[in-house]
């Protein structure tokens, strides 16, 4: 039996994958959780544990200009706190570490209208301290892997899921409110909480090491998706095309139109893996999200 340590108390990502890990494979893994936030964690033995999950961290909820001090603390949590934790899993002997990076080593998604397609060969771009503080974070454990110790760095694109936060509940807030909405032709790369779950659970099974793109198999639209969350309701919502020019317009005043209606994504063939992970559709996983 497996012992998987999560590093980061009740976040959405920890707090789902021990969840799953409980009601799929109870029998199989030993899941705890330690909290980073007092500082207590630096006496704990991590020397009993096989893997040690690390998903403490600050979400990127700043759209405009942030303070030094915000900036220094991206630093503090998403870099610093990353690599003396994995320094010190690896110190008590544990044998892999998984660090929850993030698509937005690659910058932000491409304008309305443009295209943002990337593939392995794609250099890091971040746009802000926050996908900087994830960049050097990756920089800083990667060369802590060996032949005992090993890494595992992984680059969801959004994740989504029943109890989430970011742009899908707001989505799923205009689905049950509007008859009517925009369509925007656009490609985006999305994840599944409980897909996720799946493959960081196959991460430890094999003992994976080396950088992974996780994605569903299936790119979602936005306008479609919000379609698709209605219908999940019994709700129906009309698509209507000729508002790209106004939703251009605004995405100049604020970012969160191209976080919503930008394209992202992952080829399909950097994602595969050697098991299938994706245990749920894109159809299925929205009516599961929106099941109360």
């Amino acid at each position: 039996m497996k012992k998987i340590l999560i590093t980061g108390a009740n976040s959405y990502i920890g707090t789902s994958f021990e969840k799953y890990i409980k009601e799929n494979y109870f029998d199989e893994y030993i899941v705890d959780t330690v909290d980073m936030i007092d500082g207590s964690w630096r006496e704990r033995d991590f020397s009993r544990y096989d893997s040690v999950f690390h998903v403490a961290g600050i979400a990127h909820s700043d759209n405009g200009k942030i303070s030094a001090e915000k900036e220094k603390l991206y630093y503090a949590v998403n870099t610093d706190l990353v690599v003396e934790t994995a320094k010190k899993a690896k110190s008590d002997g544990v044998k892999q570490f998984i660090f929850m990076s993030s698509a937005i080593v690659y910058g932000e998604s491409a304008p309305i209208g443009k295209t943002k397609v990337i593939t392995k060969d794609t250099p890091v771009n971040p746009a802000n301290c926050y996908g900087d503080s994830k960049v050097q974070a990756e920089n800083g454990i990667r060369p802590l892997n060996d032949d005992s110790f090993k890494v595992v760095i992984l680059r969801p694109p959004m994740i989504y899921g029943k109890g989430s936060k970011g742009n899908y509940p707001l989505l799923a807030k205009i689905a049950l409110k509007t008859p009517i909405f925009p369509y925007i032709d656009n490609k985006r790369s999305m994840l599944y909480i409980e897909n996720l779950c799946e493959f960081v659970r196959l991460m430890v099974e094999n003992n994976e090491q080396g950088t992974f793109w996780p994605q569903n198999s299936e790119y979602s639209n936005t306008s479609e998706l919000v379609k698709m969350i209605a219908e999940a309701h019994g709700k129906k919502v009309r698509l209507v095309s000729g508002f790209g020019w106004a939703l251009n317009i605004m995405s100049h005043v604020t970012g969160l139109v191209n976080k919503a209606f930008g394209s992202l994504n992952y080829e399909q063939d950097m994602s595969e893996y050697r098991v299938e992970y994706r245990t749920r559709s894109l159809v299925e996983s929205i009516r599961k999200t929106e099941r109360k």
